[in-house]
This record gives C-alpha cells, structure tokens and sequence, in this order.
C-alpha cells in the first residue's frame, strides 16, 4: 500500500495533477481544499452515460459532451470541480486537454446522489453562476426522474422549467429529446 505524501499548504494545480487515480473515490478542489466523495452507485454512472451519449449526438456538431471532465473555475485558490457532464466546444474538446476553463463550458450537469444534493443545488449553483456557466441542469433520480434546467440571466440563474418524463428542451438552437425515467432502465433512449 502506497501512502499519498499531502502538502502543507492549499492544492495548487501542480499538486492537484500529482495525485494518483483512484477508482473507489470522486476528488474536486475548493478554495484549494481536497474534497472526497465515495463514487456514486450504479443508477448515477448509468444517468451520467447516458447523458453525455445523448447529448453528445443531439447537440450541434460544434459542441462536445464529456462525462465528469475536470472543470477549472479559480486558479487562486485552486477550485476544480468535476461536473457528472458538460457540453463544452468540440474544437476544444478534439484538442484532448487535461481539464477546460469554466469559461469554455456553455452547460454544467448535476446528477445527485447521497451525499451530494447540497453541493450540487447550493455551493455549485453559486460558483457556476459566478463563472459564467450560461446552462445549468440538475437531475435527480428519486422517483418519478425530474430535471431543473437553469439558465444565466444578468449574472443570476432563473429557472427554466422543471420536467419529468419524456421533454424537448432548447440548448443553444437545437432541441434535445430526453427520456427522464429511461436515464436508469437496462435499455437506453434511443433518439
């Protein structure tokens, strides 16, 4: 077993790099603080899969969903944090960057889970907003499936609707079908 050597001093992005994989656990920063989070249960992985595909094929060729990628919203102090998905350029995306600027990511997706539902409709809400996030969307997974779609308006998210089930919704032009209650059932939406 391997013991991780932590610095005595907040994360900076040389640090955050250093560290190893780690399979069993999700890491973000905040304010140069290491956060852990055991990795969430199978309903989750499976949403967060089938949104990025999902988005992926639905929206304009110009963007790129990515599932967890490393966001970076402060240099100083270092605040990473991992969206379950984002839609960011697909230039950028084909580039193969380690991690993207919040400022490169149009639309942030939460999916919550034990553990997470006050970081995801609180602390994360305010920093994406505060980066300039124009999209963001949280869904829980609680029965029936629902989403709450936010969208940046003069600095602030207003909310854009809440749905469950079958919705359309607009992102950037184009519409994205999605099947809410078929985000966790064996077989996936097929658009």
């Amino acid at each position: 077993m391997s013991v991780v050597q932590w610095p005595h001093r907040l994360l900076t992005l040389d640090d955050w790099a250093a560290l190893p994989e780690d399979p069993e656990h999700r890491a973000e920063v905040v304010e140069g603080v290491l956060v852990v989070s055991p990795r969430p249960l199978f309903f989750h992985q499976r949403a967060v899969n089938r949104l990025t595909w999902l988005l992926d094929e639905q929206t304009a060729a110009v963007h790129s969903a990515m599932g967890e990628a490393e966001m970076v919203i402060d240099f100083s102090p270092l605040t990473i944090r991992v969206p379950d998905v984002l839609v960011t350029a697909a230039a950028l995306a084909d580039e193969n960057p380690a991690r993207v600027s919040a400022a490169d990511v149009l639309l942030a997706v939460e999916v919550l889970s034990e553990g997470t539902v006050r970081t995801d409709r609180v602390t994360k809400f305010s920093e994406y907003a505060e980066a300039g996030i124009e999209h963001y969307w949280i869904v829980d997974l609680d029965d029936p499936p629902s989403m709450i779609t936010y969208r940046l308006v003069d600095g602030e998210y207003e909310n854009f609707g809440e749905h469950t089930g079958k919705v359309s919704l607009d992102f950037e032009g184009t519409p994205i079908p999605l099947d809410l209650d078929a985000l966790t059932t064996r077989h996936a939406q097929r658009p």
